[in-house]
């Protein structure tokens, strides 16, 4: 360890690889350390998310059609019964039939994983991503 807290290494990726990278890294502004830590922290969370049961942190993000019959009711219920892990939601109307519901939640992987399936089940339910970060 060195400097600011952190560690040297060194790796070795192909040259057409790294072209890529650093042409990538002029656009967005960042240096190749801040890349390099950002896809470890990335790597390392959907492995957690994948393979642990530790805890996590992140935002469900459903979309579903309002008018199906009883969906809005179901999914209310679903969050009330999951409270413990949802931290806060945003509706939002995107048009005459469809909803955006942005759910944040942070607890173990298991119960947040839980909470996606049921919603998913859901009939009106037309699709659910899950973003996750480490706390």
């Amino acid at each position: 360890m060195r400097g600011r807290g952190v560690a040297r290494i060194s790796i070795s990726i192909p040259p057409d690889l790294l072209k890529e990278l650093d042409d990538t890294l002029k656009k967005v502004g960042y240096d190749r350390s801040r890349a390099i830590q950002i896809a470890i922290r990335n790597f390392l969370t959907e492995y957690r998310w994948a393979h642990e049961s530790g805890d996590v942190a992140g935002a469900l993000i459903l979309l579903y059609d309002h008018k199906s019959r009883g969906v809005e009711e179901s999914l209310t219920d679903i969050q009330h019964e999951h409270g413990d892990i949802i931290t806060s939601t945003m509706h939002v109307h995107l048009d005459e039939d469809n909803c955006l519901e942005i759910i944040a939640v942070k607890g173990k992987t298991k119960s947040i994983k839980e909470l996606a399936e049921r919603m998913m089940k859901e009939k009106g339910v037309k699709q659910l991503k899950l973003a996750v970060v480490t706390k």
